[in-house]
């Protein structure tokens, strides 16, 4: 008789759960049941959370400070959960991402998550990468500056996944930086690089990548991927064979194969599979409505709350 996968939870593309809501993830574990709202129809749904239906979780954050002075990793791993964990680490940017630890604290906690769990259950994501420009210079800008030194570290680690996207021109973006410069903030205005620009990134990350065991992975940039061996790189990074590969953020094969047992394996056709993403099925436990980030990322697609405040500030 097969058996039904057991369900992957994902904590949480919505919202920092390990930043924000440790203890709360932590009660609802306790409690044994998470109740889940889809954020469109806004139907709830409770979901059982035991070691017998939850096959593995995997935790998204940029600060996994709270996370780790809980040792909450610990304590589900007695309880016997399986974990994994999506780390965003960017170049410093208090203009992007304005409430983030500095780079040096977050690469603490990077070395910390790999003694306490292994390299092996951490992907490094490096996302997205953000060509811009400000009012007081007007020059094309972006976030890549510490890249290099991110990715030293994460070799010496043994992280070998680094996952990576470009920015999306999401309309809710283009308001909040509208909304943004009647308030005193310097302006700013995202741009989209040309295919080729975008294909000279990419070599030029997996140039940096070149020697160590990091693999460059990219997320939902199908065109990207498309175009990437019909494109001529550049003359330096001609030498360097292309190892840059689709990612599954949440990866039911890579699951089961570090932790056995039985997964879901079903693709997730409610994510951008249009786009190109591969990830399995989960259950997302965040909330928008009762987790809002504060993070308050320029380019954040997800956070509804950085909106509502930005227009009561200028009401």
């Amino acid at each position: 008789m097969t058996q039904n996968p057991h369900i992957i939870l994902s904590a949480s593309r919505r919202t920092d759960i390990p930043a924000f809501y440790t203890d709360w993830f932590m009660d609802r574990i306790k409690l044994g049941v998470f109740k889940t709202k889809n954020p469109y129809t806004k139907t709830i749904k409770a979901v059982e959370a035991s070691k017998d239906t939850i096959h593995s979780i995997v935790f998204w954050s940029k600060n996994y400070d709270a996370f780790i002075k809980a040792r909450a990793g610990e304590k589900l791993t007695r309880l016997g959960f399986n974990i994994y964990f999506n780390f965003t680490i960017n170049s410093e940017s208090s203009l992007l991402e304005p409430n983030i630890p500095p780079l040096n604290k977050r690469l603490e906690q990077l070395k910390e998550l790999v003694c306490l769990f292994g390299p092996e259950k951490i992907s490094w994501r490096f996302d997205p990468v953000c060509f811009y420009k400000t009012s007081d210079t007007g020059r094309v800008k972006n976030n890549l500056s510490n890249f290099p030194v991110i990715a030293k570290k994460a070799s010496e680690l043994g992280i070998q996944k680094c996952v990576t996207s470009f920015f999306d021109h999401y309309p809710k973006i283009k308001r909040r930086l509208k909304i943004l410069s009647k308030i005193n903030h310097p302006s700013v205005f995202f741009t989209d690089p040309a295919m080729d620009k975008k294909t000279q990134v990419i070599h030029r990350m997996e140039k940096l990548l070149a020697g160590t065991k990091v693999k460059l992975y990219l997320c939902c940039e199908k065109q990207v991927l498309s175009n990437f061996d019909t494109q001529t790189p550049d003359r330096q990074s001609a030498e360097i064979k292309s190892r840059v590969s689709a990612n599954s953020c949440i990866d039911g094969n890579l699951l089961k194969t570090i932790f056995g047992g039985n997964p879901e394996f079903k693709r997730d056709y409610g994510q951008r599979s249009k786009q190109g993403c591969r990830c399995t099925k989960s259950i997302d436990v965040g909330l928008y409505d009762d987790h809002p980030c504060f993070h308050n990322c320029l380019f954040c697609y997800a956070n509804p709350k950085i909106d509502t405040t930005l227009k009561t500030a200028i009401q």
